[in-house]
């Protein structure tokens, strides 16, 4: 029994498909088929149920599956103890950040990150929360930003900041002269969103209860193609209806484009946190992530403090 076969037979139980497994391992498909057939033999089991069109873990191959990630990630532990022993800043963090955090925190922590952490260079994956949590368990990130609420087993999470949302609006629009807007008043109109399965799209809901029901909100926001807040601010900006946004999307130059009216007390906001393995070894790594951003200096957002 080696890692590297119970590397194949995790991939295989998460792919369920010799073929994609193999591609996610970097080997041949008959490679990985004969080292997991010798596993089989040594262990005196079937791991996989190979009747269907997909492949299934067999009741005992579940469990071996699951113990097989728990040695990978020992191992994994052992891997980087060994190579960050002299400087937990050294070396490349794997990072992933949702779509709607990515482009707007990114330029400034690069450059915020090359004064605390020179020798520590970003490996950047964005995607949607789930994804990203899944690439975090399984060891192929180190860390992921991501957006409250948000709870896994074998995950801690390290707040970040705070950002209010704000309501942007077409020009003409008769929002546009108001000094805030209530979230009753918002109820009312053609609210632009981004696709269901986006965090940020539920974050707003959640955040503005009197939006209404989702039965309220224009059929057109299901409609709409992608996950990018771009794409919602050029439809407002078009005329096509309002949408909700928070701080760190919006630049001075908006005001070319659309009308940015607040919120009244209470403000909506969003947390933004930094989420991580329990055993992660290079805890270093992360509170000095943390301390870049705050000396990002971020617009409209608040630091939360230790």
């Amino acid at each position: 029994m080696t890692l590297t076969e119970l590397r194949y037979i995790v991939a295989v139980a998460e792919e369920r498909h010799f073929g994609r497994a193999a591609q996610r391992c970097h080997v041949s498909q008959p490679t990985l088929s004969i080292a997991i057939k010798k596993l089989e033999e040594e262990l005196a089991v079937s791991l996989f149920d190979r009747s269907g069109s997909e492949v299934m873990a067999t009741h005992v191959g579940q469990r071996i599956v699951a113990q097989s990630q728990k040695v990978i990630d020992a191992a994994n532990v052992i891997y980087t103890l060994a190579s960050k022993a002299q400087d937990e800043l050294e070396g490349a963090l794997k990072l992933g950040l949702i779509f709607t955090v990515a482009p707007y925190l990114l330029p400034k922590l690069i450059l915020s990150l090359r004064d605390v952490a020179p020798k520590m260079p970003l490996m950047l994956e964005e995607n949607y929360t789930h994804v990203l949590t899944d690439l975090l368990k399984r060891g192929e990130l180190d860390a992921i930003v991501v957006a409250e609420p948000y709870q896994e087993g074998g995950i801690l999470t390290m707040p970040l900041y705070d950002e209010p949302f704000f309501v942007i609006v077409p020009k003409g629009h008769h929002f546009e002269n108001l000094d805030e807007v209530t979230k009753e008043d918002i109820g009312q109109e053609r609210l632009l969103l981004l696709t269901e399965g986006n965090c940020m799209r539920d974050q707003v809901l959640g955040s503005c209860m009197e939006l209404a029901s989702r039965q309220r909100i224009s059929g057109l926001t299901s409609t709409l193609q992608g996950s990018s807040i771009n794409t919602v601010r050029h439809m407002v900006a078009s005329g096509l209806g309002i949408s909700v946004l928070p701080a760190t999307a919006l630049t001075e130059n908006d005001h070319m484009l659309f009308s940015i009216v607040p919120f009244k007390p209470p403000v909506p906001y969003r947390r933004v946190s930094l989420a991580y393995r329990r055993n992660f070894v290079r805890p270093k790594a992360l509170e000095t992530l943390k301390q870049a951003i705050a000396l990002a200096n971020i617009m409209g957002v608040s630091i939360i403090q230790d």
